[in-house]
């Protein structure tokens, strides 16, 4: 698979690149936004990760302009821990993030996830599995440790988006426009009221969830684990 490294700082691009080419990846490099861009436009690679502080086009925009022509997986490499900046990434399509300065060995794996999110997400035979969760999208029939659970549209819908991508975490605006559609004219307490109705269908104890857990300040996610 190729990754492109959109980051400025050379010894950091060149780091990731050669850990990359360990790990069996065909990865290139670009120092500015524009290039990046570019290289993304020509090569067609299987995973961005995206530097947020570039020279010309920012981080963010480039995300954005990316996010306009492309569903390329994207992970964001940003100094700033600040709250704001890890929700704005992820509400712009954003898939990860990871805060500087980061352990290489944690990125290669967050490489590995995002990538297999992405194949499970695309699916040959329409069925999503996550731990004991079987979301056959065909069928429109989910199963939880073997037993069907009977979903509404929209609750078969979340489970279904949240399922195709396992341990990212998506904010409430995020899913109100995957799940509901951007021209959907809703609050995003819905999506708090659909999470709540979901638990309790396929948790054990909704008050303790395992498998639809909350990120405080961040959103909501299925983890992969559970």
């Amino acid at each position: 698979m190729k990754v492109l490294v959109v980051e400025d700082e050379t010894p950091i691009a060149e780091a990731l690149a050669y850990n990359l080419r360990q790990e069996g990846y065909l990865a290139t490099t670009a120092s500015t936004g524009e290039d990046g861009l570019r290289q993304a436009s020509a090569n067609q690679p299987d995973l961005v990760i995206l530097d947020l502080m570039l020279p010309g086009i920012g981080g963010l925009e480039v995300c954005r302009m990316l996010r306009k022509k492309s569903s390329v997986p994207i992970i964001m490499l940003t100094a700033k821990a600040e709250e704001t900046d890890r929700v704005v990434g992820l509400e712009i399509g954003a898939d990860d993030y990871v805060v500087k300065p980061f352990s290489m060995r944690e990125l290669m794996a967050r490489v590995k996830s995002v990538l297999r999110r992405k194949h499970a997400g695309s699916s040959p035979d329409d069925r999503i599995e996550v731990a004991d969760i079987v979301v056959d999208i065909r069928r429109h029939v989910a199963t939880v440790g073997g037993k069907r659970v009977r979903l509404t549209r929209k609750e078969f819908g979340l489970l279904a988006h949240l399922a195709a991508n396992p341990d990212q975490v998506f904010t409430r605006a995020a899913i109100l426009d995957r799940v509901w559609g951007p021209q959907a004219f809703v609050e995003e307490r819905t999506v708090d009221v659909h999470v709540r109705w979901l638990r309790q269908k396929i948790e054990s104890d909704p008050s303790h969830p395992r498998r639809l857990v909350t990120v405080r300040g961040v959103g909501y996610k299925l983890s992969g684990e559970a």
